[in-house]
């Protein structure tokens, strides 16, 4: 006798022993990150910007999630902030003492980010170094950057609420004007994806849990994510890069927009024969037509008007709408969830929160998925 390769998602012991690599418990740990980031701002880690005025923020990234993190970051506020607010590769020649300058990297030893922290510093820049607290990055910023190292350990495809965090907590403290009301508050946010954990907690049934409802999906199909906006596009791809390495799911990203427009050609492209169906026993002229399974689309949203939104994506009848919960004002109220987010009996959402806290909420529930994918699969 084999041991199966697919758990079934409703036995929570199965998939606690599967677990080896502890998948689940660094996907679940998107609130205590934020969290942890909240009492590093609290205990002074920003002490240096109190009071600053800045020209512009400069988010200077390594490879990884801190590069998406910056992008959704930018890609979300738009040009709603108070201040120019740019996602760069390295620290460009203009920088100077009237700009801020986060660098935020998993590497801490990556020669470009150590540049650059070394560069901005001589230019005279303030500079907020989100990298390992250890290596050439800590000695390029010694004395002269604040700091905010990872005091959570998460496996690295996790890490993006962090970086999404530290760069909040700086617009919080330079802008507090125009970007304040843009961007959540940080102890909010903890509590927002902790909550969002405990709904994707293993001990949850799958009808009780949208991260397995979105596994049980996305399970041997093919699937696309799309966007319906710059700041969900930008989700997408973290999502597709989240599955890609965490449940070895290949999925497409895209806008909304593109995937429209393929429309009906999509399904063509992609359909492969369904699950169980077997060639050889199967007659066309008594069965019917081979059965395929379609590529699955899940869009992706932050979109307050559901009517608009439906009318979207009429035109894709095999589309799945994945949007945050709305969120409720208390930690009592708890919210029946289901994949479109939906509260069962049709009630008003009590409170929907900022765009950046939606963003934040779906990131944890993708990479939730990722976890229970890579447990379905045996890995």
């Amino acid at each position: 006798m084999t041991a199966p390769l697919v758990l079934d998602l409703d036995d929570a012991d199965s998939l606690a022993a599967a677990d080896s690599v502890g998948a689940l418990r660094s996907a679940a740990l998107g609130g205590a990150q934020v969290r942890a980031t909240a009492a590093a701002v609290t205990e002074g880690a920003l002490a240096r910007l109190d009071g600053l005025r800045p020209r512009s923020v400069v988010l200077v990234t390594g490879a990884g999630r801190a590069s998406r993190a910056s992008a959704l970051l930018v890609a979300a506020l738009g040009g709603r902030s108070g201040l120019p607010v740019l996602s760069v590769p390295e620290t460009p020649p203009w920088v100077g003492p009237l700009d801020v300058v986060v660098v935020a990297g998993d590497d801490s030893g990556d020669p470009r980010l150590v540049e650059s922290v070394d560069r901005a510093v001589r230019r005279g820049a303030e500079v907020v170094l989100a990298a390992p607290e250890e290596g050439p990055l800590r000695s390029a910023g010694a004395g002269r950057a604040s700091a905010l190292p990872p005091r959570v350990s998460v496996l690295d495809i996790n890490a993006l609420v962090r970086y999404l965090a530290v760069s909040v907590a700086v617009l919080d403290a330079v802008d507090t004007v125009r970007s304040r009301p843009l961007v959540p508050d940080l102890d909010l946010l903890a509590d927002v994806l902790d909550a969002e954990a405990l709904r994707d907690h293993p001990g949850n049934e799958v009808f009780h849990n949208p991260a397995k409802s979105l596994a049980t999906r996305m399970h041997k199909r093919r699937t696309v994510l799309a966007g319906d906006s710059p700041a969900t596009t930008e989700l997408a791809r973290h999502g597709s890069e989240v599955l890609l390495r965490g449940g070895a799911t290949v999925t497409a990203a895209a806008g909304l927009g593109d995937v429209l427009a393929v429309g009906a050609r999509l399904d063509a492209a992609t359909a492969t024969p369904a699950a169980g169906y077997d060639p050889f026993f199967h007659d066309e002229e008594l069965d019917g037509p081979a059965p395929v399974d379609q590529a699955r689309i899940f869009v992706l949203s932050t979109d307050g008007d559901r009517l608009a939104l439906q009318r979207r994506v009429a035109a894709l009848p095999s589309a799945d709408t994945v949007t945050a919960d709305s969120i409720p004002t208390d930690g009592a109220d708890d919210l029946p969830p289901s994949l479109d987010m939906t509260r069962f009996d049709g009630s008003t959402p009590a409170r929907r929160g900022v765009e950046i806290e939606q963003l934040a909420t779906v990131a944890v529930r993708l990479e939730m998925t990722a976890a229970y994918l890579q447990l379905m699969g045996g890995r």
